[in-house]
């Protein structure tokens, strides 16, 4: 038997580990921090969290309209009746609405309003050609047929232009 009681001597592993909390105190103390602790923790994200910026008194920014504006969807279509009169808007109004975005500035070669020289060989073609060329679109512009104007509402915004850069077209009628 002497032979295991000294082999079991020099052994670390036979050791048992020495406790963390010794006294009862520091058994308190852990108690409390494991509960305190995350409280703290709680308390300080739910602050961050609505922390965020909060509307003024007397804005605006939670009335119904705000809100539906922000929520509205991209896309929108509008329903016509196709048995309703139309009315043709004028050239300065299709002019105001699709062309001045190029023809206002000169973008992408666009000849500019009420500029007669790069008009002028433009005008030469008459018309007719203005118009196709508007409609099925040249260069950089984009065809203008079969859109949201109708093709005389398009011929009355070419008159309209190329009248400004010199020319004498009558606007076309129905």
């Amino acid at each position: 038997m002497s032979n295991k009681t000294n082999d079991h001597q020099g052994h670390a592993d036979d050791e048992a580990p020495e406790p963390l909390i010794k006294t009862p105190q520091q058994l308190i103390k852990v108690i409390l921090l494991a509960f305190i602790v995350p409280v703290i923790v709680i308390v300080l994200l739910a602050s961050y969290v609505t922390s965020g910026k909060k509307p003024n008194a007397g804005s605006d920014v939670m009335s119904t309209q705000a809100i539906e504006a922000r929520i509205r969807p991209v896309a929108r279509f509008e329903i016509k009746d196709a048995s309703a009169p139309q009315v043709l808007r004028t050239g300065l109004e299709v002019y105001n609405a699709q062309c001045v975005a190029c023809h206002g500035v000169g973008a992408a070669g666009a000849p500019k309003f009420g500029d007669a020289a790069a008009w002028g060989p433009r005008i030469g073609q008459g018309y007719p050609g203005l118009l196709n060329s508007a409609l099925k679109g040249k260069g950089l512009m984009s065809a203008q047929g079969g859109g949201e104007y109708a093709d005389v509402e398009v011929g009355r915004a070419v008159v309209h232009m190329a009248n400004a850069g010199g020319a004498k077209f009558e606007e076309p009628a129905k």
